[in-house]
């Protein structure tokens, strides 16, 4: 049966145990509302480490408007048997102050990458994931850690901050999933309308078949979504619109 860690201290038994016996560790850090793309992630997981955690912690920090953080999604005990379900030996689910006894005084800022995109549309929001992947990485202590390739752009934050200091985990990478009709798979994916939901499957062909970000942004416009940024870095054009007062992101590598 799955644990629940509730308090740091909590953890610290098992992870002086897990220690000891020279066994790895996988992270999966999560804000709960639990889909296949997490899942994805807990199964990588449990292929490559001898104990996984999945963190379930809705982050404060890295949401710029409040009404946005009130609306997130929230299913504790459908996360609770996923996770489970799909190989999780622990759920770290901490209190937020917690993690932020310091009220958030100290945080990790990325000065050349982070001001683009998200970070331009979303203002403080990497610095709020970056602290809290720090927390994490410092409380668990995995070998390993996971991330889906949906926020590419936090990704490559996350894997530019472990190296910049010298943070003794790997990083992996796992493909974004997607329903059946190219839609993301994304805890907000549930806050939409029926009729939002048709439309939304749009937004991933557009950025995949229109010939240039600014035809795609065109494209998007005229389908009635609101776009906030449709660009191209390093071969992958990148999105963010808005359908049904719900914000979606996403992104695909280009093949020319």
């Amino acid at each position: 049966m799955i644990s629940v860690i509730r308090r740091i201290r909590d953890w610290e038994p098992h992870l002086r145990r897990i220690l000891s016996e020279g066994l790895s560790v996988g992270l999966v850090p999560t804000m709960g509302a639990l889909h296949g793309g997490h899942l994805a992630l807990v199964r990588a997981a449990r292929k490559a480490n001898d104990i996984v955690v999945v963190s379930i912690f809705v982050n404060p920090t890295q949401f710029n408007d409040p009404n946005d953080l009130k609306r997130y999604p929230k299913s504790w005990d459908r996360d609770r048997t996923m996770a489970e379900g799909a190989g999780a030996d622990f759920i770290f689910s901490p209190a937020r102050e917690a993690m932020y006894p310091d009220g958030y005084a100290y945080r990790v800022s990325e000065s050349r990458r982070s001001g683009r995109m998200e970070g331009e549309h979303r203002p403080g929001h990497f610095d709020g994931v970056l602290t809290v992947v720090l927390k994490l990485l410092n409380i668990i202590r995995p070998a390993r850690a996971y991330f889906g390739e949906k926020d590419y752009q936090q990704l490559r934050l996350i894997q530019g901050m472990v190296q910049a200091l010298f943070i003794d985990v790997e990083i992996v990478s796992v493909a974004t999933v997607r329903e059946p009709d190219g839609l993301a798979l994304s805890s907000r994916n549930v806050l939409l309308t029926g009729e939002g939901r048709s439309r939304a499957a749009a937004f991933p062909r557009y950025l995949r078949e229109m010939p240039s970000a600014d035809q795609a942004r065109a494209r998007l416009i005229s389908e009635g979504f609101e776009v906030e940024y449709v660009e191209e870095i390093n071969g992958r054009r990148f999105g963010a619109v808005v359908v049904d007062r719900v914000r979606l992101i996403d992104n695909v590598p280009l093949s020319h």
